[in-house]
């Protein structure tokens, strides 16, 4: 598909005539504005007919699906990975913003009394994907003629999940009723004795999953140790045993998506006709039709895709850090001025720019002042450690979120 857009920048329906698109770039009568997906945008007046196109877009904390509909085909469809270091970056900011203001001496007022949260406030994290699910369509918009837009919402319940059984008043007659913290139902669940060996003695109750990397503070998550033990298991000494890890649930993405759904069709309403659905009923449609389940084929179904023909290419999406600011790292301003230790440009070429790097098409991820480079797939995959900045061509600079096009057979 080629994406085309009018001269006075609304889309227009794309089209599969390669040859009428090469003739207007080669005449002159169109110029190309985004290499993926690839768009041109006419220079000469034109009529701006559309037909009704319907976008779905299946809600995720990691991935999301994203599928453009018309009455007769898929005309775009697309997974796109989000971020998930925003809470790691905000909490390293934190630390050296603190650190800061231990070397300087003059007073501050104290301002934790006086903060507010705003209606409707999310941790950063969740915020930026609310935003990022919104900037997907908006890309979209500029593209494809978008009449209408589904979002499924999937509130899960984390409890449900876990007991299938659980209705009325078992929801409040948890394991941990009766006990006064979490610690002690952990305590009395191993019998006062270590979990790994059965000794006694002062006991620590460790997270098994860090909370940093989302693990939780639920009875599953924890693991009782003497205190010998949880020294060793920090210096790598023992391990936690396999089968103990299996047991584990991590829900953190579940809890995500269940929170940001609502955030996400109502911050989409501002600017489209909006409509829901949810996931039993995209499961039910997925297996009528006897689709894999997968983002994109979700998103398929949740467009009201059924037996319009598929697409024979789809993007993989990724979203990028724009910056890398040296305000918020730990070094202190020497003589007025920052001292560099971030690399910005070498020779014409930045973080993420997409180059062609011995017959390949790749991401620079690393580079160098002496002009050799790493270069990776936007997937992640290695394509060289180390290459000349010689041997490589710019074929489209960085951008926050960029694709790459998968093309695979067309099905009916």
């Amino acid at each position: 598909m080629v994406f085309v857009i009018s001269k006075d920048g609304k889309p227009l329906m794309p089209t599969k005539r390669h040859g009428k698109v090469r003739r207007l770039l080669k005449q002159g009568l169109a110029k190309v504005v985004n290499r993926e997906p690839f768009t041109i945008q006419l220079l000469y007046e034109t009529t701006s007919y559309t037909q009704p196109v319907t976008v779905g877009i299946d809600i995720g904390s990691k991935t999301v699906g994203v599928s453009a509909v018309t009455d007769k085909e898929e005309i775009f469809s697309a997974e796109v990975q989000l971020r998930q270091d925003i809470k790691k970056l905000l909490l390293e900011r934190r630390q050296h913003r603190r650190f800061r203001r231990y070397r300087k001496t003059r007073y501050r007022k104290p301002r934790f009394l006086n903060r507010r949260k705003e209606d409707g406030w999310l941790p950063p994290s969740l915020q930026w994907k609310v935003d990022a699910h919104v900037r997907i369509i908006n890309k979209l918009a500029k593209m494809i003629p978008i009449t209408k837009v589904v979002v499924e919402v999937a509130p899960f319940d984390i409890q449900k999940v876990q007991n299938p059984d659980i209705e009325g008043e078992d929801y409040q007659n948890g394991p941990q009723k009766g006990f006064a913290d979490v610690r002690e139902y952990c305590l009395w669940r191993a019998g006062y004795k270590s979990e790994l060996s059965g000794k006694t003695g002062i006991l620590e109750v460790h997270h098994i999953i860090p909370r940093s990397e989302g693990g939780t503070d639920t009875p599953s998550n924890l693991i009782v140790l003497t205190v010998e033990e949880h020294k060793m298991l920090h210096e790598g000494k023992i391990k936690i045993p396999k089968s103990r890890l299996e047991q584990i649930k991590v829900f953190k993405h579940a809890a995500h998506v269940s929170t940001i759904g609502w955030h996400i069709v109502n911050k989409l309403r501002q600017n489209y006709h909006v409509e829901i659905t949810y996931g039993s009923i995209t499961k039910e449609r997925r297996d009528m039709y006897g689709l894999e389940k997968s983002h994109r084929d979700d998103a398929f179904v949740i467009a009201g895709g059924s037996i319009q023909r598929r697409a024979s290419e789809w993007y993989f999406g990724k979203f990028f850090r724009r910056q890398n600011r040296l305000l918020h790292k730990a070094n202190p301003i020497k003589g007025g001025k920052r001292p560099v230790n971030t690399i910005k440009q070498v020779r014409g070429f930045r973080r993420f720019d997409k180059v062609e790097c011995e017959g390949k098409i790749g991401i620079v991820t690393g580079l160098r002042s002496s002009g050799y480079f790493s270069i990776s797939e936007l997937s992640g995959e290695k394509i060289s450690d180390s290459v000349k900045y010689t041997k490589l061509r710019v074929i489209e600079r960085s951008k926050t979120l960029m694709f790459e096009r998968m093309v695979e057979a067309a099905w009916s």
